[in-house]
């Protein structure tokens, strides 16, 4: 049987951690920033984990598990 192939979007998206969860980066933050409040945009800097009921796909996409 042939490897799995990454799937290149799901690999530049997500990055795992040391305990084997998933990182993702926040939406919302790329444009119409002039109405977001200052500690709003801070916010969306932080990287946040990805919900356990999605982990099973983007794992599947990284070729993990």
């Amino acid at each position: 049987m042939p490897k799995m192939k990454t799937h290149k979007g799901t690999a530049k998206r997500f990055k795992l951690t040391g305990s084997g969860k998933i990182k993702r980066a926040n939406a919302f933050k790329s444009h119409i920033l002039e109405k977001k409040s200052p500690k709003r945009k801070r916010a969306f800097r932080a990287d946040s984990l990805v919900h356990k009921s999605d982990t099973r796909v983007i794992k599947k996409n990284l070729g993990i598990g």
